[in-house]
């Protein structure tokens, strides 16, 4: 895969309002994502998180605000156009029945190609290409519903990287996997970003894997940004109490220097008081 330049953050959002009916999730969002790098979005349930994913990714349409894409308005462009840019994974996405693993990555083509627009050898080095490097090549003539759980979020993550896109959105794609999987995908993903120039914003609910992967955290409560930056400056005890209501010890991994965070116990609490 070819390294990328990182220029000023392509991807941002001022002002965002956003809902579903007549609820609004967002209340005044401002984002830069940050370029060639790997953001994760925290915060407990219903905070916005994947309200704001959408919201960016343009499958969400704000009710006030806006999201601009390489400095155009994503909401008033050309949707064909934004998914050559812009790969997005949803929580939880479902094969139809009887694909195979290389026809599910062959979707990720479908923005390159029209009517009289078509390259097969282009597309087979790209379909190639990202079941390597999600290492689903041997799982190609398999059915996606016969794999594991961890293979076959490779399998949909090697769908977004066929689309070639510089921008990666993913929602909560380590859910439901054993804890082994989760790193080993958290390592690929961390990869695309600082070896390949890929940019990734992505939802997490692992408080300790996000501060182990993320170059940079955007902590969300109650629809709002509480606090980003990276995550020596935003996992604080301070901040886990603000935005998770949750009390706990900071430490930090000797290895990798890593912020680490250890929930008080029943019996710490009771000593404390």
């Amino acid at each position: 895969m070819p390294a990328y330049s990182h220029p000023a953050s392509r991807l941002t959002a001022d002002s965002l309002h956003a809902g579903y009916d007549a609820k609004r999730i967002l209340q005044g969002v401002d984002i830069a994502v940050a370029e060639g790098q790997l953001t994760v979005l925290l915060g407990p349930n219903g905070s916005g998180k994947s309200t704001l994913l959408k919201t960016l990714a343009r499958t969400l349409t704000p009710s006030g605000g806006h999201v601009y894409l390489d400095g155009k308005d994503i909401h008033r462009s050309n949707t064909r156009e934004v998914a050559q840019r812009l790969g997005i994974l949803p929580q939880g996405p479902i094969a139809p029945e009887g694909l195979s693993v290389k026809q599910l990555v062959g979707m990720g083509r479908f923005p390159h190609q029209g009517f009289w627009k078509k390259d097969p050898q282009q597309d087979a080095n790209a379909i190639a290409e990202a079941m390597a490097y999600m290492h689903v090549t041997e799982f190609a003539d398999r059915d996606v519903e016969a794999l594991s759980g961890g293979q076959r979020q490779r399998c949909w993550i090697a769908m977004v990287l066929a689309q070639q896109t510089d921008l990666i959105l993913l929602d909560e794609p380590t859910t439901f996997l054993d804890l082994k999987v989760q790193v080993e995908l958290l390592a690929l993903l961390s990869r695309l970003a600082h070896d390949h120039g890929r940019t990734l914003l992505l939802v997490l609910h692992d408080l300790n894997l996000a501060a182990a992967y993320a170059d940079h955290l955007v902590m969300m409560r109650d629809g709002q940004i509480v606090i980003s930056g990276t995550p020596s400056d935003v996992f604080t005890a301070a901040n886990l109490k603000r935005v998770f209501d949750l009390d706990a010890h900071i430490l930090r991994d000797p290895a990798s220097g890593s912020p680490v965070c250890v929930p008080f116990t029943s019996a710490t609490l009771q000593a404390a008081l």
